[in-house]
């Protein structure tokens, strides 16, 4: 009788797998309905019962690309000398934007699903993972409109297709990568840092001044651009305005942010591996 009595009180833990190099991207497949469910209900979410809905995903790269054009190009003179400086701004802000929009989202994921994260078990990368995707959503609005505006300045042969514009996807493919990095690195520390939900936002208006979102590199000197080659955003930027513009390719900065991706993409993992044991208790 107590042998039974000792075997019903058995208790089963479950914990992440040991060994930081155990990712359980098995588990991230196996649970991709959740993952799917997650991203749409983060979509959902940011929009509900908002006045113009999506549409803000449109208004707010065409406002802040006026705002920029008027400041920057009619009082600063950060004209760029190939491309319309409006169509040079979109190409770069739809781009920080989503970078922008993602890691803030996702920083706050962790902590905003508290109750799902400390009731049942599932891959815990799913969460930064789904609030990072839901962002593509108003990327493609955005890239919408940047359409629009790259065919009206084709049409008055001011800016030239080329096959370049192939390897578009590529860049963007990359700015997701680097956006899921860093959002994934920030959830883990905002988890166990609170102070992170205060510093993130400054410390990404500081990296939008740090990267050549609103101003060509050409205008700084070439110190600067070297020294600006290290911010990873950098070289996507130019690679993916040189893919829609037909320009030449500045393949040292793009190798140095596609290198620095993959390093943050590496040390975002394994902090998120090494702190995803204690999220439960710390939340």
């Amino acid at each position: 009788m107590s042998s039974e009595t000792e075997k019903s009180a058995e208790t089963t833990y479950i914990k992440p797998a040991s060994g930081w190099l155990n990712l359980d991207l098995k588990d991230l497949w196996t649970y991709r309905e959740l993952l799917y469910f997650l991203t749409w209900r983060d979509v959902k979410v940011r929009y509900k019962q908002t006045a113009i809905g999506v549409l803000w995903a449109v208004l707010q790269p065409v406002l802040t690309t006026a705002i920029f054009t008027v400041i920057f190009s009619t009082f600063a003179r950060f004209e760029s000398q190939r491309v319309p400086y409006p169509l040079f701004v979109l190409s770069g802000f739809l781009i920080w934007l989503f970078v922008f929009n993602s890691i803030s989202f996702a920083a706050n994921s962790l902590v905003g699903n508290s109750n799902l994260v400390t009731k049942i078990y599932f891959p815990r990368l799913i969460v930064p993972f789904s609030a990072t995707l839901s962002g593509l959503f108003d990327l493609l609005f955005s890239f919408a409109v940047l359409a629009v505006l790259m065919i009206y300045y084709v049409s008055q042969n001011a800016v030239t297709l080329s096959w370049q514009i192939l390897c578009a996807p590529f860049f963007i493919l990359l700015a997701i990568l680097l956006t899921v990095s860093l959002g994934n690195l920030f959830s883990a520390l905002n988890v166990r840092f609170r102070d992170v939900k205060f510093a993130l936002p400054f410390a990404l208006q500081v990296w939008m001044f740090a990267s050549p979102v609103f101003y060509p590199p050409e205008i700084l000197s070439e110190k600067a651009r070297f020294v600006l080659a290290f911010n990873p955003l950098t070289g996507i930027l130019q690679g993916f305005r040189a893919s829609l513009f037909g320009e030449s390719y500045d393949w040292l900065t793009i190798g140095i942010s596609a290198a620095m991706t993959v390093v943050l993409m590496v040390l975002s993992l394994f902090v998120f591996k090494r702190m995803e044991d204690d999220f439960a208790d710390l939340i």
